[in-house]
């Protein structure tokens, strides 16, 4: 098992420590302690806050494969998350994320699924990426593509998009 903490140009990018996901959100001060970074207020965003109860049961493997933060080297901000939508399953695991207003269209979360995705291919067991984004949402499309992961359908409105791990 790597260590899941990845470091990228402008990023840190770690899975939110339980602790902190318990703190949340009405506990700012403890969890601006446990992650050693600033949270601004627009974060957490309200489709974070219904899985801060699943992240805060987490043990120290299981926090790995759920919610992400994507800390901004520069300034040690908070500035969105990423993460997994659970272990893998059958050796998939699904990615999502989410950029705070004021630090969309600057490549972060391009910049951090690269980063989560190329971490999730290399660990043991696991053989391939999903994602799921509306089919409307370009900017969501656009991570997906830059990160090399291929649209497999749509359905519902929703466009499906995966990504294996190299053999």
């Amino acid at each position: 098992m790597s260590d899941p903490g990845q470091a990228t140009t402008r990023l840190h990018v770690k899975p939110l420590p339980a602790a902190a996901a318990a703190a949340l959100p009405n506990d700012r001060q403890t969890a601006t302690e446990i992650l050693g970074a600033t949270l601004p207020s627009a974060w957490p965003q309200s489709d974070l806050l219904a899985v801060l109860p699943m992240q805060a049961a987490a043990d120290a493997d299981q926090e790995r494969f759920g919610v992400w933060v994507m800390i901004e080297r520069r300034t040690n901000r908070v500035v969105g998350d990423i993460g997994f939508m659970g272990p893998p399953n059958d050796g998939v695991v699904e990615i999502g994320f989410s950029v705070i207003p004021d630090r969309r269209r600057r490549g972060y979360a391009t910049e951090a699924a690269a980063a989560i995705v190329d971490w999730a291919l290399r660990e043991r067991g696991i053989r391939g990426v999903i994602a799921r984004c509306d089919a409307g949402n370009r900017a969501s499309i656009r991570v997906l593509e830059r990160v090399g992961l291929v649209r497999t359908g749509e359905v519902d409105g929703q466009i499906r998009w995966h990504r294996s791990a190299p053999e």
